[in-house]
């Protein structure tokens, strides 16, 4: 197989340039949304040296996504996606707004900064089930999953440097720069969701309300291969979710070493990225099915490997490998939800899937904290990794279709503008 056939496939980049515009502006926007989360810890540490309100920071932006997103996915079934996802995108860029102002002009009361936090995350969330629809939309159905894979890519890209670059302008000029990059990193994401054409969802439009809401979970339950997806990540995060377990294991085996702690953390998304990267093959293949659960059994098992490992060195490859697993099983299972899901309830069932994202690995972490606590990190990791296995072999044995999901017949896309000269 040549080198091109190995990497990832960029097609949808010619296909079309609304699509491109779009990944462009999302993607500087994630890097100012990551250097704000670094930011955003900093100025709360530095104020109240406070685990407490560290603590809280997460709390700020975990409630509102889970809050939130279920009657957005539900509004986002009934209105023009586009719009909705500006009006989340000029939300959260005026709470970025405030933040760089409470900066240049003296720090806020903590709880001022937690409040624009949330309110920031729950603009966020507000256009999380819009931004969902984008890519089917777009793209023809054969594109979709390299168009995700893209999309996947940048955000795992922007997770590693965002954090550094936001080190550099902390130490260079101060939390208030930070905030104000991330304030206008929003300019460039309205301008590549502005040319969007209209995109109102297609067929029956959501009952408002819970109403709704109940709609699309009805809908979740009776999909047995979008189920079988949501379940299997959701296994994958709560079951075998390491990163709690990081410092125990370091003390544990590698006499807690801070450089072998950090080295872990950087293993899972060095790993994330080279997967993606290297998902030509995987996208082409148009079996997200099987790809999303043999991925997902390979996670499992490369954590309780892990757990067994007493060589720092196959240590980091080991989760490099449960990275790249992960990342597989991720741009699978976005895959099958957004080509088996009716276009008038893909906001409804991308807001669930944003919400397993989003809470299954903090629930996975508490998970490996309590099975630590009352045996040991490896204990916690070894059988984690194999519930993990078991779960998604469960899940493949009792749900035939999601093995064979396969490719999608090939369509024009609905919404997608003209591809220009």
């Amino acid at each position: 197989m040549s080198l091109t056939g190995v990497l990832l496939d960029v097609q949808p980049l010619r296909t079309s340039p609304v699509f491109r515009r779009l990944l462009f502006g999302r993607t500087v926007s994630t890097l100012g949304s990551f250097m704000t989360m670094v930011t955003v810890m900093y100025q709360v540490w530095d104020m109240t040296h406070s685990v407490f309100w560290s603590g809280a920071v997460g709390v700020a932006q975990a409630v509102p996504m889970v809050g939130v997103s279920l009657f957005a996915g539900a509004w986002a079934d009934r209105v023009d996606r586009r719009r909705m996802y500006l009006t989340g995108t000029v939300g959260s860029a005026i709470c970025s707004l405030l933040l760089t102002v409470q900066a240049f002009t003296g720090h806020a009361p903590v709880l001022v900064i937690l409040a624009l936090v949330a309110a920031q995350t729950s603009f966020s969330a507000l256009g999380a089930p819009a931004a969902g629809v984008f890519v089917p939309r777009l793209l023809p159905k054969d594109q979709v999953a390299a168009g995700l894979a893209l999309q996947q890519v940048t955000g795992q890209a922007m997770m590693l440097v965002g954090p550094a670059v936001a080190g550099l302008v902390l130490g260079w000029w101060g939390i208030g720069v930070c905030y104000l990059i991330d304030t206008l990193s929003f300019a460039l994401s309205f301008y590549g969701a502005y040319g969007l054409p209209a995109l109102p969802p297609e067929g029956e439009k959501s009952r408002p309300g819970v109403h709704g809401v109940l709609d699309g979970l009805g809908f979740l339950v009776g999909h047995r291969v979008v189920r079988g997806a949501l379940l299997t990540d959701l296994a994958a995060c709560l079951l075998a979710m390491p990163t709690s377990l990081f410092p125990l294991v370091n003390e544990e085996r590698f006499g807690g070493d801070p450089r072998t702690l950090g080295l872990f953390l950087s293993a899972l998304a060095v790993g994330g990225v080279l997967a993606t990267t290297c998902s030509g093959p995987v996208t082409r293949l148009a079996r997200p099915g099987p790809v999303m659960l043999c991925a997902s059994a390979g996670w499992g098992i490369a954590l309780a490997l892990f757990g067994l490992t007493t060589s720092a060195w196959a240590g980091l490859g080991l989760l490099a490998l449960a990275g790249a697993a992960d990342a597989i099983a991720v741009l699978s299972r976005t895959t099958i939800v957004q080509t088996c899901t009716p276009d008038a309830l893909l906001g409804r069932v991308t807001a669930a899937e944003t919400i397993v994202g989003q809470a299954g690995p903090h629930l996975g972490n508490l998970r490996g904290g309590l099975v630590a606590g009352w045996s040991s990190g490896v204990t916690a990791l070894v059988t984690g990794g194999l519930a993990c296995l078991a779960a998604v072999t469960a899940v493949t044995v009792t749900t035939p279709e999601l093995r064979r999901t396969g490719a999608p017949r090939r369509e024009e896309p609905t919404g997608a503008a003209p591809a220009g000269p």
